[in-house]
């Protein structure tokens, strides 16, 4: 267990640094602007592909099964996945997925202070849609065992600590525009509103 937590620990400190704005610009002055076009993209590919052995830890490694949700709760549970999914879809759609990817810099670079903030969608009820469904994907596996709860507590710790770095990002990019929205939308739970 002890090197899961460590994986994800190193998985998660690698993810940090090469998402931080300060690991970016000293890139950008050794690689030159035209290279960095390529960098979300590769970004995203490498952040798979090392998660890869974290994953492949919890499932080879010593295991115990700690709750398995019978039927008809497990279905219930399926159901609240695949609407998870359909939340990341759409919430995916409401941003610029070609971008999210890293595809849309490598056809046509963006230029500095082009991007948009995006407050409508579920943007408008929470800033972060993609991590809250996300994590409302994994936690409601209906079989959890040894491994996937310290996985999964794991991955939701850094979810909940980056979401905070990449405010800090969202804030020096949007500047007061984005210190509005996140004063009056929520981080990841809305709020709900009894009427």
């Amino acid at each position: 267990m002890t090197w899961l937590i460590l994986s994800v620990i190193l998985w998660g400190l690698v993810h940090s640094v090469m998402a931080a704005l300060i690991f970016r610009a000293k890139l950008t002055n050794w690689l030159g602007a035209k290279t960095m076009r390529f960098y979300r993209l590769f970004f995203n590919i490498f952040s798979v592909i090392t998660l890869l052995p974290v994953l492949w830890l919890a499932k080879v490694l010593p295991d115990s099964t700690l709750y398995s949700v019978p039927k008809p709760w497990l279905y219930l549970m399926l159901f609240g996945q695949v609407l998870a999914a359909i939340g990341e879809v759409v919430g995916l759609s409401q941003t610029d997925v070609w971008e999210f990817a890293g595809l849309r810099q490598i056809i046509s670079p963006r230029v500095e202070g082009e991007s948009r903030l995006v407050v409508k969608g579920l943007y408008k009820y929470m800033r972060h849609p993609l991590y809250t469904f996300g994590l409302l994907f994994v936690w409601l596996t209906p079989v959890m065992t040894a491994n996937m709860l310290v996985l999964y507590i794991s991955l939701t710790a850094y979810t909940i600590i980056g979401a905070h770095f990449e405010e800090r990002k969202l804030l020096r990019e949007f500047g007061e525009d984005y210190a509005v929205y996140k004063k009056n939308t929520p981080m990841l739970v809305p709020k709900v509103r009894i009427s």
